[in-house]
């Protein structure tokens, strides 16, 4: 059994615990995560019928010209009604949608199959690509020794009189030099007050004495991303500073050192919270401690206090505690780890102990 076939089947055993016999999948990623093909549909219908009695079925735009796809494929042109052409192979009962069906195709299938009850299934394919198997960790392993690499060469480049733009600029050539197919997101390179914006983008500040500098950088590889965040400073750093780095560093490695198959995703979240608001700094971590990640920068499942889902091996997500003190200082540091049975294996290798840079 190819990979392809393998997920879909995975899928279907989710599919089955929900009581859907029918699945509609219209994300491109997910698609392309089930079946190997990728397409960029843009405002056209492109989906993937997965019925657990019966063969599946693609629907897809005659202008995607796929070819042998291995399953039957419905096709249809612009001008056409897509309710009228899709609704014929949708069974009574209930149907499973995915949360990024389009109202404009939904609405109208639902109007066109009275007999169906349309629920939310989104879950039967996000719970399957949570659990990465060992093709896709050696793939993030890939990406994030790239990252590592890049940013231990952003670091070594920082100088005096750069700006954050100049910063982020050579990153970017940095990934392309080393082989990366694009970045996983925007890079966020934030100067001085700048850091206390967790999601600040790049601008004209130039880096001064006693600034903060939180870089948070990912790239692609092979369908696959990267994430990580680290925190410096320019040839000194206030000792009020100091401290809550070491706050931040503690509640990373604390959380990362209880990671094991089985764990409550919001007990690792309390682990980091607790001990930066022990500290005086809750107020300041203003965001969950981790997202999951892997063919997109972030996927659906979280490390927050809102999620009591059990950490099972094979998932791959970031641990990113943060303190943010408005106009004034951010800190942020982040891995990206693979859940094990008995631990975690951290994927990002950089030294996150304190760095004073430009001495």
């Amino acid at each position: 059994m190819n990979i392809y076939k393998s997920r879909v089947e995975r899928v279907k055993v989710e599919m089955e615990k929900c009581g859907l016999g029918q699945l509609m999948v219209t994300d491109p990623v997910s698609i392309c995560y089930l079946t190997g093909i990728e397409i960029h549909p843009f405002e056209r219908f492109w989906a993937f019928l997965i019925r657990t009695w019966s063969e599946n079925i693609l629907f897809a735009n005659q202008l995607f010209a796929l070819g042998d796809t291995g399953y039957e494929t419905v096709t249809m042109t612009d001008s056409d009604e897509i309710a009228k052409i899709v609704s014929p192979h949708i069974a009574p009962g209930k149907l499973g949608i995915d949360k990024t069906m389009q109202a404009r195709f939904l609405l109208p299938l639902i109007q066109d199959c009275p007999d169906t009850k349309f629920v939310l299934g989104a879950d039967c394919v996000d719970n399957v690509r949570a659990i990465k198997d060992k093709t896709e960790q050696e793939l993030m392993r890939k990406a994030s020794k790239i990252n590592d690499d890049c940013m231990e060469e952003l670091i070594n480049f920082i100088h005096e009189g750069a700006t954050e733009k100049e910063c982020a600029s050579y990153l970017v050539d940095l990934y392309k030099a080393h082989g990366a197919d694009d970045v996983s997101f925007n890079p966020i390179i934030s100067f001085g007050a700048n850091a206390a914006d967790p999601h600040h983008s790049p601008d004209d500040t130039v880096l001064k004495n006693g600034d903060c500098i939180v870089m948070d950088i990912g790239c692609k590889k092979d369908g696959y991303c990267s994430d990580m965040t680290r925190t410096c400073f320019w040839k000194k750093a206030d000792q009020k500073y100091v401290d809550i780095y070491d706050i931040v560093l503690r509640a990373n490695q604390m959380s990362e050192d209880m990671i094991r198959e089985g764990i409550p995703l919001c007990e690792i979240d309390a682990t980091a919270r607790n001990h930066i608001s022990a500290a005086g700094y809750g107020q300041f971590f203003t965001h969950r401690l981790g997202h999951f990640i892997g063919i997109e920068e972030h996927e659906k499942g979280d490390v927050s206090s809102a999620n009591s889902e059990k950490a099972k091996a094979g998932m791959i997500f970031s641990i990113e505690p943060g303190v943010y003190l408005p106009n004034e200082f951010g800190v942020r540091i982040e891995d990206l780890v693979i859940v094990t049975e008995d631990g975690c294996e951290v994927l990002n290798k950089v030294d996150k102990n304190i760095r004073i840079l430009g001495i």
